[in-house]
C-alpha cells in the first residue's frame, strides 16, 4: 500500500477548484461569479495536466482501495475532459445566473466521484464513489426549475435510490460470502462460496452499476433527463457519470471475481444486446433531438458493455473499452454541444445547418456518423476493438447482434443528417461558445480516430 497524497493529485485538483469556487461564489457579487467558472475550468485543466504526468508512471495501489493504472488514467483524462468541455458549454447559459457558482461546483463534484467509480478496487469506495457522483446530478438535472426538468430530476433521484438501495444490498451479501470488500480479497474469497449468493450479490451489485451506465434495466431516467434538464446537464449526465461506471463493470469483471463466476460473461452479454437493441428501436421514431440522442446514449452502453462482458476472456477486453468509452465522451459531447448551439429541439429546425454554417454542421455530421462507427472517427476504431474483443472471447453470437444493430441505427442517425443538406428557412442564430465546442470535439474525434495507432501502441 502507498499512502502518498500526491498519487491522488488529478482528484486533490478538482476537490481544490471545487471547494475555492463554492467559497468564493459565496461572496463574490452575482455579475462576477463568471470567475468561478474559470476557478473550475483552472482545476479541471490542471488535473488533466497532472493525469498526463501520472500516465508514466507504474502502476499502484493508493491507500489499498484506490488503483492507479492504465484504467484509472483514461478514465481520469476523459472525465476531465469530458468535464472541461460541458464547463465550457453551460458558461454562456448560467452567466449572470443567480446559482451560477453552485452549478460549477455540482459538476467538479459528481466528475469527481465518476473518477472514485473508476478507480475503485474496494466495494466500500465503490459505494462512495457512486453516491458522490450521483447525488450531485440530481440537483443538476433539476438546476432550472422548470415543470420538465423537476420531473426528470425526480425520475432520476427514485431510479437512482432505488437501484442504489440494491447494491447496497449486493455489496453486503457480496463481502459477507466474500469476507471482504477488496477487490483481491473477494476474487479468492469468492471462488468456494456458495453461487447462489454470489449469483445474488453479483446481480444487485450490477442494478446499481448499470443505472450509472444508462443501461438495461437501468436506462429509463435517460430520455427523461435528456429533453428535461438544461442541454449542457443532459450533455454531463449521459457522458461523464457513464465513464466511471463502466470502469467500475471492467475492474469488477477482470479483478473482483472470479472466472465465469455468476456466469458474468453471459449475463452481461445478455444486458449488452439488450440494451443496444432497445436502445436502436427506441430511437428510431424520435422527432425529439435531445430524446434520440438519449436513446443513442443508450444503445452506445449496449456497446460498452461487451468489453465488460470479455473481462478476464480476452486481452483486447481492455484496450477496447479504454478506448471506446473515449472516443464516446467526445462525440456524445459534440452532440450535445450542436444542439446547444442551435437551440433546437425538433429535427426540422436543422434544415439547412450545413449551408448556413459548415463548420457546425460538419461537426454534427462528423458526430452521428462517428456513433455509427465510420470512418476515421474515434468511435471506429472503438467498435472494431469490441468486434475483436468478442470474437477473441468466444462470443460469435454478440459480434453479430452488435453489427446488426450498428447498421441499423444508420436509418435514424440519417433522419437527423437529411435536413442538414436543405436550403435553411432563414438565418442561424448558433451559440459562439457552443459552436465551438462542438467544432473541437469533432476535430478531437476525428483525430483520435486517425491517431487510434499511437494511443493503443502506449502501454
Amino acid at each position: 500500500m502507498n499512502e502518498n497524497p500526491a498519487d491522488l493529485a488529478p482528484e486533490l485538483c478538482v476537490l481544490l477548484a471545487a471547494v475555492l469556487g463554492l467559497v468564493c461564489g459565496l461572496f463574490l457579487p452575482r455579475r462576477r461569479q463568471w470567475r468561478v467558472a474559470v476557478i473550475c475550468a483552472a482545476g479541471l485543466v490542471a488535473g488533466l495536466a497532472v493525469a498526463g504526468v501520472a500516465a508514466t508512471r507504474p502502476d499502484l495501489t493508493a491507500f489499498g482501495a484506490f488503483r492507479v493504472d492504465a484504467v484509472t488514467h483514461v478514465t481520469r483524462i476523459a472525465v476531465l475532459g469530458s468535464a472541461l468541455l460541458v464547463v465550457a458549454l453551460a458558461a454562456g447559459r448560467m452567466r449572470d445566473h443567480p446559482r451560477e457558482s453552485e452549478h460549477y461546483t455540482l459538476v467538479l463534484l459528481s466528475a469527481l466521484g465518476a473518477i472514485a467509480l473508476g478507480a475503485s478496487s474496494d466495494l466500500l469506495v465503490l459505494v462512495a464513489a457512486y453516491l458522490l457522483a450521483s447525488l450531485p446530478a440530481y440537483a443538476l438535472a433539476g438546476f432550472g426549475k422548470d415543470a420538465p426538468g423537476t420531473e426528470a430530476a425526480l425520475k432520476y433521484y427514485l431510479m437512482g435510490a432505488l437501484l442504489g438501495v440494491l447494491m447496497l444490498g449486493g455489496v453486503t451479501v457480496l463481502s459477507g460470502v466474500g469476507r471482504g470488500t477488496a477487490y483481491g480479497t473477494l476474487r479468492a474469497g469468492l471462488a468456494d462460496a456458495p453461487q447462489a449468493a454470489v449469483a445474488a450479490g453479483v446481480v444487485a451489485l450490477l442494478a446499481g452499476l448499470l443505472f450509472k451506465a444508462g443501461a438495461l434495466p437501468g436506462h429509463f431516467w435517460v430520455p427523461d433527463v435528456a429533453e428535461g434538464a438544461p442541454p449542457a446537464v443532459a450533455a454531463f449526465v449521459t457522458t461523464v457519470p457513464k465513464i466511471g461506471a463502466f470502469a467500475a463493470l471492467y475492474r469488477i469483471g477482470a479483478d473482483a471475481l472470479p472466472p465465469d463466476a455468476a456466469g458474468w460473461p453471459a449475463l452481461v452479454a445478455v444486458i449488452a444486446a439488450a440494451t443496444m437493441t432497445l436502445g436502436n428501436l427506441a430511437a428510431f421514431g424520435q422527432d425529439n433531438v435531445r430524446r434520440l440522442l438519449a436513446y443513442s446514449t443508450v444503445s452506445q452502453a449496449g456497446y460498452l458493455l461487451v468489453p465488460v462482458a470479455m473481462a478476464g476472456r480476452t486481452d483486447l477486453a481492455r484496450p477496447a473499452l479504454l478506448f471506446y468509452v473515449a472516443a464516446y465522451a467526445v462525440t456524445n459531447v459534440g452532440a450535445f454541444a450542436v444542439v446547444l448551439a442551435a437551440r433546437r429541439d425538433d429535427l426540422a429546425g436543422y434544415t439547412g445547418l450545413l449551408r448556413g454554417s459548415p463548420l457546425v454542421g460538419l461537426a454534427l455530421v462528423v458526430c452521428l456518423l462517428g456513433f455509427v462507427g465510420t470512418p476515421p472517427t474515434a468511435v471506429f476504431v472503438g467498435k472494431v476493438l469490441m468486434f475483436g474483443a468478442a470474437l477473441d472471447g468466444g462470443y460469435l453470437w454478440l459480434a453479430v447482434v452488435a453489427a446488426v444493430n450498428s447498421v441499423a441505427s444508420v436509418f435514424y442517425y440519417l433522419r437527423w443528417i437529411v435536413p442538414l443538406l436543405g436550403r435553411p428557412d432563414g438565418p442561424l442564430l448558433l451559440g459562439r461558445g457552443a459552436s465551438a465546442v462542438a467544432v473541437a470535439a469533432a476535430a478531437l474525434s476525428v483525430a483520435l480516430g486517425a491517431g487510434s495507432g499511437i494511443a493503443l501502441a502506449a502501454p
